[in-house]
């Protein structure tokens, strides 16, 4: 039985006609604009997996032309809020410099290293007693698989909150996530065990 790949550049030109070339690490730069104005959230393009679903169509020009009805000026919308975000980011780069890249590093590498983990151990810790089970912490080559620790026989991933948002990520973990948020008074942690 023969078989065929298709790489995601392939998949886009079956599927709709060639995907755009942009120049090295632009796509980065306007993933993470449009993170920080939300120019594709819900609200300003729609529900797209919805939408897609009410579209009757067949053919990537019929979707553009329903989208376009539809969602009338959505499109101009979202690239609006990016386009805006764009020259602050500009300014940001431009205020980057090696002794600021250090305290970021630190940072990263020492304090939050630290706080995560204390976190996980002490979520992981409080969990395992509310269902009366043990707890550990992974090991490295578990760590390496996504997986943060057990409760009882279950592996489960320890996530920040904000985690979700950051879609340039592209990390699949197939274990029990159980989230966490850090306000002023401590922690808020939701799990389902």
């Amino acid at each position: 039985m023969p078989t065929i790949k298709l790489n995601n550049r392939e998949l886009a030109d079956e599927l709709s006609g060639g995907a755009p070339s942009f120049p090295k690490y632009v796509t980065q730069i306007i993933n993470l604009a449009n993170q920080n104005a939300q120019g594709t959230r819900p609200r300003v393009v729609g529900q797209m997996t919805d939408l897609f679903r009410e579209f009757g169509g067949r053919s990537f020009d019929e979707w553009v032309s329903w989208y376009a009805e539809k969602k009338p000026g959505a499109i101009e919308d979202a690239v609006e809020r990016v386009c805006g975000m764009v020259p602050k980011l500009r300014d940001a780069i431009a205020q980057i410099d090696e002794s600021m890249v250090k305290s970021w590093v630190e940072d990263l590498v020492l304090a939050k290293t630290f706080l995560g983990l204390c976190f996980q151990e002490a979520i992981l810790s409080r969990i395992a007693k509310e269902v009366g089970e043990s707890y550990r912490v992974s090991s490295s080559a578990e760590e390496s698989r996504g997986i943060d620790g057990f409760i009882g026989d279950t592996a489960v991933s320890i996530k920040p909150s904000t985690y979700s948002s950051k879609s340039m990520l592209g990390e699949s973990i197939d274990v029990t996530v159980i989230v966490y948020e850090k306000k002023k008074t401590g922690l808020t942690v939701t799990y389902d065990l």
